[in-house]
């Protein structure tokens, strides 16, 4: 798969696929837990109250990345008596939002103060499904971080969702395990799982959790 500097809604599309195949083959249940693609309706609903409210729309890559996937559900793993393992946190950064959810986390409240800085982004990634305080954004110029307690908006860390997503997919498939930091891919009970396995966040499942390479 070739390398995608900057990315386009066909070469998001792309590696997608690529990411996508390899959870089918590797981690069934993550790969379950993909939602259906979003509407066009849904995707023009936010984009127009993006526009409206901030003045800016959806990023071409995010949208293109929705009609392919509109998020995720985690499945139940009946072996996961803890409760560690999401399915959906198939990606180092976490769950994928919905659109609906990442517009409602962004949109600020009427008449209230924008908590991002007026940063033009879009959340995309969040590993704090509770309630969201964190996580990576997508934006026209690459993916950062978010971070809704200190700063809010981090300079880029990668030059588009299509470089993030190909980070992902090259680590699963070539190596090194640390490409992305500390935490490195594993498969436990079917699901896709990143850990640091010098300092596991997980108890009982990292037992069970196999390092991809």
């Amino acid at each position: 798969m070739a390398d995608h500097q900057s990315g386009t809604a066909e070469s998001v599309t792309e590696v997608w696929r690529a990411l996508t195949d390899w959870l089918a083959v590797h981690a069934p249940v993550s790969h379950a837990s993909l939602l259906p693609p979003a509407t066009e309706g849904e995707l023009a609903t936010v984009d127009a109250q993006l526009r409206r409210r901030l003045g800016y729309g959806l990023p071409a890559e995010l949208a293109a990345l929705w009609r392919l996937c509109g998020g995720v559900r985690h499945q139940v793993v009946e072996a996961d008596e803890e409760g560690e393992v999401g399915s959906g946190a198939f990606l180092p950064g976490g769950v994928i939002f919905s659109p609906s959810e990442a517009l409602g986390l962004r949109l600020p409240a009427d008449g209230g103060h924008d908590g991002w800085g007026g940063a033009r982004v879009v959340p995309w990634l969040t590993r704090d499904e509770a309630g969201p305080l964190h996580g990576h954004y997508a934006g026209d110029d690459g993916v950062g971080r978010w971070n809704l307690v200190d700063e809010p908006v981090s300079e880029p860390e990668y030059a588009s969702a299509t470089a993030y997503l190909e980070a992902v997919h090259r680590t699963l498939t070539e190596g090194p395990a640390d490409l992305m930091g500390s935490d490195v891919p594993g498969v436990v009970w079917g699901c896709l799982v990143w850990d640091d396995p010098e300092n596991p966040g997980m108890d009982e499942a990292f037992e069970h959790w196999t390092p991809v390479r």
